[in-house]
């Protein structure tokens, strides 16, 4: 038997008022765009913002319907809008954001397995690391160099 050691890293601000002005400007069009939210069932409001290499945003946000599994994830969002609309551009940076109807959110939410994956997925095939921004509603920012680093065993195969 062998043992294997996963290590991941990122970076933790005490506020948004810590990054640097990119990054922040980032996150805060992640949080306008979460006023845009679809979530009448969750009152779950999830706002991301991509960084393209052409210095284009690229905003989505949550969209609920009442058929859960119909919902889609504001990461998933802003991902296939980009790649609908700038196929050949690369993404640099992510930032998510959410706020809860029920209590504040103030550690930063992490995006869900499925929404890992795609970006697990768009890291790989554009051979350049996304870097993850994190926000609650307040209080610390969680910054991630890569993709990986939220998903180091993602899905991967070329037996498809």
């Amino acid at each position: 038997m062998r043992k294997g050691d996963l290590n991941i890293s990122y970076r933790i601000y005490a506020n948004l008022a810590e990054l640097g002005k990119s990054d922040a400007d980032l996150m805060l069009a992640a949080e306008k765009s979460l006023r845009n939210a679809y979530a009448v069932y969750s009152g779950f409001k999830v706002g991301a913002a991509l960084l393209l290499e052409n210095g284009e945003t690229i905003l989505g946000n949550n969209q609920e319907n009442i058929a859960f599994p119909s919902s889609l994830c504001a990461e998933r969002v802003a991902l296939y809008y980009c790649k609908a609309n700038y196929p050949d551009v690369k993404v640099l940076k992510i930032a998510i954001t959410a706020k809860a109807s029920s209590s504040k959110l103030i550690v930063p939410v992490t995006p869900c397995g499925a929404c890992r994956q795609v970006m697990s997925e768009y890291e790989r095939i554009q051979d350049t690391s996304i870097e993850v921004i994190l926000k609650g509603e307040e209080g610390e920012v969680f910054v991630f160099d890569r993709v990986a680093d939220l998903l180091p065993l993602a899905f991967q195969t070329t037996a498809l």
